[in-house]
C-alpha cells in the first residue's frame, strides 16, 4: 500500500478467452466514411431527399443542431446514427450507393 494512503486497494483482472465456436451469429461491421468527409455525406443525402436539416433531423430521431454540426465537420453521428442513415442509403436503389462508393474508405 502507498505510503500516506490509509483506504484499501482493490485488485481486479479480467480476462477474455477467445473461442472458435460459431453460433450462428454475424456481426455487422458499422459503416466506414472517411472521418473528414462524413459532413459531405451527410449533406448529399440530405439534398437528395430534398429535406431541410430540421426535417431530416427529426427522420433520424435527432436534433437541428445535431444534424448541422454534423454538417459543419464539429462532431459526427453516433455509431447508431449511422446505422440508419446506412439502411436509408440503401433504401435509395443506385443514388444511395453511388453515395455510399463515393465516401466509404474502400
Amino acid at each position: 500500500m502507498p505510503l500516506g494512503f490509509k483506504g484499501i486497494i482493490i485488485s481486479c483482472h479480467i480476462s477474455f478467452a477467445t473461442s472458435s465456436i460459431k453460433l450462428g451469429m454475424t456481426i455487422k461491421q458499422p459503416l466506414v466514411v472517411k472521418q473528414p468527409e462524413i459532413g459531405g455525406l451527410i449533406r448529399e443525402f440530405r439534398l437528395l431527399t430534398g429535406l431541410t436539416q430540421e426535417k431530416f433531423a427529426a427522420h433520424l430521431g435527432v436534433t437541428y443542431p445535431t444534424i448541422n454540426r454534423w454538417e459543419n465537420g464539429r462532431s459526427k453521428p453516433s455509431p447508431l446514427a449511422m446505422e440508419k442513415i446506412e439502411a436509408q442509403l440503401h433504401e435509395m436503389g443506385d443514388e444511395g450507393q453511388d453515395l455510399l462508393a463515393k465516401y466509404l474508405l474502400n
